[in-house]
Formats: C-alpha cells, structure tokens, sequence
C-alpha cells in the first residue's frame, strides 16, 4: 500500500497540534496566513502603511499586510511572532501594509511564509496557499538603529511636512504627534494622512519641535524629540532622534 506522501505527515501535524498549541499558551491567538508573491520574495514598496522602500526590505523581508491587527494604520510597524506549527521556531514579521485573505489575520511575503515551513519544505507550504497559524505580538528589535523620523516623499518645502516613523522599537504604538508652534507657544496636532504618515499644511518654519503619543500596556504618555527635523527640511530626508520609545 505504500506510505502517504509528505504532505499528508504535514496536514496530520496541523490538524493534530494547532488546538493544542492554541489553548495551551495565553500569549498566543490562532488564526490563518497566506502570502503574496513578488520577483523577489520581499515586501512591497507600496504597502498601505507608507514605508515605501523602508517596508520592502526591513527585517530581511519578513513582512506582512495585516487586516484586523492593521487598526487604521495605528498597527503599522507592530511585530508578531509566528510560530511554525510542526516544528519550534517560527518567523517574526514587521506589519507594513494593510492585506485580506480568506479568513487570514496574515499576508506574508514570500519570503516569510516560506520561513513557516518545515527544513526543506518550503515549497509544500507554499502549496497549500493557506495554512492555519498561531501568532503573538513581540517586541521590535533593531540593534544599532534609534528611532529614525522621515520627511515623506509626498512632503513640499515649505507648505506641506508629511512625516513616518523608522525603526520603531518595543511593542508601543504612535498615536499622536504635535508639532510646536512657536508663535503661539503651543503644541498643534499632525493629521494622520494615511497608514503610519502624519501630515501637516504650513509647517512652523525654523527646526521642528516634535512630541509623539506613545501607547502600551503601561498607559500613555508624550515623548519630546526637539529640533529633530532641520530648518531646510526636504522630501526624502531622514532624521536620528538619538532615542528608542521601548
């Protein structure tokens, strides 16, 4: 009779382990992954978040569009851990685009849905086109980068600033930045244009004074990066804050 090909020995260890690993860890959520393709495997420079080039290649590639976790784009630049089902380790996504599939919390890149996969086995993962997951938020991790800002390339000099954030560490979002009005001696709220990009019309001139909104589970609280972006600003710049928010 012979023995099941293996894909069978795969589709059994999901079948069998999946309920088991979602109920026996708390941290954990189940849910389902799919992937998209590229020529190169990676991410996507026109994600929905705004990274442009940023979100193609950050993290190796290992990125994903997310849907219920996008959060109007408050999500983006979150990682996850998703662990492989079969086997110990698993693969840490950056979210940097917004991405539904059939009933999936996750669109990887290719890259990192075939990182799901067991040694050698990519390619029957890549198969199946869906596969039922388990996954946690983690801490983002950047060693040797702070909190990077970048001028947006939408950005006009002097009339129109877009701003995003780079290499955002920990596991706390972004949810206000404010900008400081010199001549009125307070702080002006930035519009979120769009996925992780806040925009403002006529910008103070000068160097600008930012504050960002940072909340976790500790609470919320404000965080000063003075005179991070220069006086002669442009489209494309990027700027060190000399800081982490983790």
């Amino acid at each position: 009779m012979g023995f099941p090909p293996k894909s069978y020995w795969y589709l059994l260890c999901v079948m069998v382990l999946l309920p088991a690993l979602c109920h026996s860890q708390d941290a954990y959520v189940c849910s389902r992954a799919t992937y998209y393709g590229s020529p190169d495997c990676l991410g996507t420079a026109t994600g929905a978040c705004g990274f442009g080039g940023y979100g193609r290649t950050i993290n190796d590639g290992s990125v994903s569009g997310v849907s219920r976790l996008y959060r109007h784009g408050t999500g983006c630049g979150a990682c996850y851990q998703v662990p492989q089902l079969c086997v110990e380790d698993g693969v840490n996504v950056v979210v940097t685009d917004y991405g539904e599939g059939d009933k999936t919390d996750f669109v990887l890149s290719t890259r990192a849905y075939s990182r799901l996969a067991r040694p050698n086995a990519a390619l029957e993962l890549l198969a199946y086109g869906v596969v039922d997951i388990e996954y946690r938020r983690i801490p983002c991790q950047y060693p040797g980068y702070n909190l990077m800002v970048k001028v947006h390339e939408h950005s006009r000099f002097p009339e129109y600033l877009a701003l995003i954030f780079l290499y955002q560490d920990g596991q706390n979002d972004i949810t206000a930045v404010e900008v400081f009005q010199a001549d009125c001696q307070q702080w002006k709220g930035m519009r979120k244009a769009y996925g992780a990009v806040w925009d403002m019309a006529n910008p103070p001139p000068g160097a600008i004074n930012i504050r960002v909104q940072v909340s976790g589970s500790a609470g919320q609280t404000w965080v000063q990066l003075s005179s991070v972006v220069s006086s002669e600003w442009k489209a494309g710049d990027v700027y060190d804050t000399s800081i982490q928010l983790n």
